[in-house]
């Protein structure tokens, strides 16, 4: 909106043209949902307190029984800011920066009822139909980006000078749902501790956001030999989901005040999966959020060792809980997590370059 009406404000005051810099939008927007969330945060929590608490999850330490009665479902004013911030500040015409929003939306909807139906009838949808929900968000999202930005199907290989795998485009297309859906449910398996999740997801956002802005520059992209993604809008949407993110983190912090619940960690992990495959880099993503695979990877070698061999690779499962039953304490995991998660971000963007 505001990028619109600057146009008509430079007419008055030439300065308003730094508006249409990219890096000036992706600043401004960051910081403007950064304080619109703290502004309104107690706000939110007030009323979250009100209308949505929920019981700590089944599997989840004795000592998670004081997180009961918690305000939850903070996601959904996670999704407002994003959302208000984005149309203040992006242009409105950038298909590919719409479908990271509509992406968050689905999603967002998606965990909402989860989230609803676990407060008021004291049961979540079943995993089945949440993933079935979940591929046809996922889906709706890749084949309209296929169609508007038609490209080869292809994924990009890193480290090496123009490595690609080519792949008939139903895989491809089933790739990059995967992708969505797979990064989507772990970030929901990661938030587990206060401010675990959303403390690692701020700098794989910073980190796509700069992968987003170079992709969208075309002399960025031709000195990095990375494809041109056009992506310039959707740097902006990374950044604001950075800032969304650090203002939720103010008061998700331990000990947290209120909880994003499947609304957020759903939304925020397909938000990054997209912006993934968009800048065509999805492999990248593996690097930068190491910690997601490896919470993900912790629950699939737990329930395949319990199955196949009746023993418990872990103490509890996803991985955060096994290090708090040795004893670490939940802000040493999260800050622990966090350094691993911020260097695994470094090696990502040097990645970028290293072909």
């Amino acid at each position: 909106m505001f990028y619109y009406g600057s146009e008509i404000l430079q007419t008055i005051l030439p300065a308003f043209h730094v508006v249409h810099y990219i890096s000036f939008r992706a600043m401004a927007a960051l910081i403007t949902v950064v304080i619109s969330s703290i502004l309104t945060g107690d706000w939110c929590i007030s009323i979250a307190r009100k209308l949505f608490t929920s019981k700590s999850r089944v599997h989840t330490p004795e000592n998670h029984r004081l997180k009961d009665n918690m305000p939850t479902m903070g996601g959904i004013f996670i999704v407002a800011n994003i959302i208000l911030t984005a149309i203040f500040w992006c242009k409105a015409s950038d298909i590919q920066a719409a479908l990271v929003l509509l992406c968050i939306i689905l999603f967002g909807i998606i965990g909402w009822y989860d989230d609803w139906m676990k407060i008021t009838a004291k049961k979540g949808i079943s995993e089945r139909a949440k993933f079935i929900a979940q591929i046809i968000a996922a889906s709706v999202i890749v084949i309209a980006w296929q169609m508007a930005y038609p490209s080869d199907p292809t994924i990009i290989l890193p480290l090496f000078k123009g490595a690609i795998l080519t792949l008939p485009w139903p895989l491809i297309t089933l790739w990059r749902v995967f992708i969505i859906v797979g990064v989507s449910n772990a970030v929901n398996l990661t938030d587990g501790l206060d401010g675990l999740a959303i403390g690692s997801l701020i700098p794989n956002f910073g980190t796509f956001a700069i992968i987003a802005y170079l992709a969208g520059h075309a002399g960025f992209a031709a000195y990095l030999h990375i494809p041109f993604a056009g992506t310039a809008e959707v740097a902006i949407i990374a950044t604001i989901l950075v800032g969304a993110s650090l203002g939720f983190l103010w008061f998700n912090a331990h000990p947290a005040q209120i909880f994003m619940g499947d609304v957020g960690s759903l939304s925020l992990g397909a938000a990054l999966g997209c912006i993934a495959i968009m800048t065509r880099q999805e492999l990248l993503l593996a690097v930068s959020g190491l910690l997601f695979v490896v919470e993900t990877l912790s629950v699939i070698a737990q329930v395949i060792s319990f199955r196949w061999y009746g023993k418990r690779l872990f103490r509890m499962a996803p991985i955060h809980h096994h290090f708090e039953l040795l004893g670490w304490p939940e802000s040493k995991i999260v800050t622990r997590f966090g350094i691993i998660t911020s260097i695994m971000c470094l090696i990502t963007l040097m990645l970028l370059k290293a072909r």
